[in-house]
């Protein structure tokens, strides 16, 4: 540990400020450069207003079934969108002063204003009250994120063509809504509108929706889309997005046209690497423009270090505080590396879904001889006893050595249940020890230990047809 150093952030998302307070916690002189709120766009325009909105329409979901559940409510769901917005933005509000409390204790010196590199130890920052100071320091960790990309082919105005940080902003629920992109983002943001009420068509080029998860659980959610009667447009492209006087008109590669009111972009995000002074440091930047570093963050510039989106590798807030963990473990002098082969995630749609590792279709392509177990919700007593039955697990292990090489789940806590499944992966369990880890009883998480039970075709609570 040496209490002299001194490292300087720029940027204070869930990888800048985390790597802050983990300098401060090991005792180093820090100081974070951030021009807009504190937390990021996973806290302000991301990941928890989202949820925070989702939160709702998923508790309206419940209610809309509280009957079959024996429970009488009067009336019908009615959702008041001002209300929502209002308590996102205080959820919000006190994460972002959670967090201003956190970099105080820990003797954060917080700079105002936006930083660019002079040199590989020197940092030029334009104040927010319009004056300038410049901070010197022994190691500089870049975390400037990435932001909405500018496309030409859709004319944001904030109102009816919209990003996902003005449909966070919810002043009406739109009668119709086209969303462009069946990834994460799209899907969640299809979930919420449609929860509300809204028409929601999704239009997708690739040929599934979340065509990076496991092509099965991409099925099942194309499947609960279209009971939910969200209309689904995959493999297609949108050719011409235009505003009318009461609509807008989008024309897809199929040559079908659609009129919506609002279109929500929801494809690709460009990394923030502009106007932050890296030519005069000479840092190498990658093909599609990302900061290149290795699993220790180093860029090619010795004390220089990147971490979060701006480096592009698995682009998730939980990922950004993790690198800023290990940028500054190297830099205090401690060896760190980041491991990217066990990395859980959610996906907030409804269903929900969790993943971590490998799916089989990218088992399959690295030619590895796998062995899968599957396991469904509704057989869980648990699942039945809280009305939560649509859902399956889904494990996948190596033939030869049983090693769990991914773990895949939609369905009710799908985010939360995954982290077991991502212990079991970082300790290098076997789907066997994994089988035989007793789970309390009545769970959901039996509902993993039912699906390795499954590799081997000994899952308890599922019906196998005789031979």
């Amino acid at each position: 540990m040496n209490s002299q150093k001194h490292i300087a952030i720029i940027g204070a998302g869930p990888g800048g400020y985390v790597a802050a307070i983990r300098a401060a916690q090991l005792g180093a002189k820090v100081t974070l450069i951030e021009n807009q709120a504190l937390g990021g766009v996973c806290l302000n325009w991301g990941c928890i207003p989202s949820k925070a909105l989702l939160s709702v329409v998923e508790l309206g979901e419940k209610v809309k079934k509280a009957g079959e559940l024996g429970l009488q409510v009067e009336g019908p769901v009615q959702y008041d969108v001002v209300q929502m917005v209002k308590r996102k933005n205080q959820v919000v509000t006190n994460l972002v002063k959670g967090i201003g409390m956190l970099l105080k204790g820990g003797g954060v010196s917080h700079v105002q204003g936006t930083g660019a590199l002079v040199d590989d130890r020197t940092i030029h920052v334009s104040m927010v009250d319009r004056s300038d100071t410049t901070v010197q320091a022994d190691a500089i960790i870049i975390a400037t994120g990435s932001s909405w990309p500018n496309l030409p082919l859709f004319p944001i105005d904030g109102t009816r063509i919209i990003t996902s940080k003005d449909a966070l902003e919810l002043k009406s629920i739109p009668r119709r809504l086209l969303i462009v992109g069946g990834g994460v983002e799209g899907c969640e943001f299809a979930s919420l509108y449609n929860g509300l009420g809204s028409d929601v068509s999704v239009v997708e080029m690739m040929p599934s929706l979340l065509p990076e998860e496991d092509e099965e659980l991409s099925f099942l959610m194309a499947r609960e889309f279209k009971k939910r009667q969200i209309k689904q447009y995959i493999g297609t492209k949108v050719e011409t997005c235009q505003l009318e006087d009461s609509d807008v008109s989008v024309t897809l590669s199929s040559g079908e046209e659609l009129k919506t009111d609002v279109v929500l972009v929801s494809i690709g995000r460009g990394f923030n690497t502009q106007e932050i002074g890296l030519e005069h440091v000479g840092i190498t930047l990658g093909e599609r423009g990302e900061i290149l570093v290795n699993d220790r963050m180093e860029t090619n510039i010795l004390g220089v270090y990147a971490i979060g989106d701006v480096v592009g590798k698995a682009m998730l807030a939980h990922v950004a505080s993790a690198q800023g963990k290990v940028a500054v473990e190297n830099i205090i002098g401690r060896s760190h590396a980041i491991n990217y082969d066990v990395i859980p995630a959610g996906i907030f749609t409804l269903p929900e879904i969790g993943r971590v590792g490998l799916t089989e279709q990218q088992a399959r392509e690295r030619g590895i001889e796998t062995k899968i177990g599957r396991f469904r919700y509704s057989g869980l007593g648990k699942a039945q006893s809280v009305g939560e039955i649509m859902g399956l697990f889904k494990v996948i292990a190596d033939a030869e050595s049983g090693r769990l090489l991914g773990a895949h789940i939609i369905g009710a806590h799908a985010a939360d249940l995954i982290h077991e499944a991502a212990m079991a992966m970082e300790t290098g369990s076997t789907i066997e020890r994994l089988a035989s880890m007793i789970h309390a009883h009545p769970t959901l998480a039996e509902g993993l230990m039912e699906a390795a039970e499954d590799v081997d075709g000994l899952a308890i609570h599922q019906a196998k047809k005789r031979l």
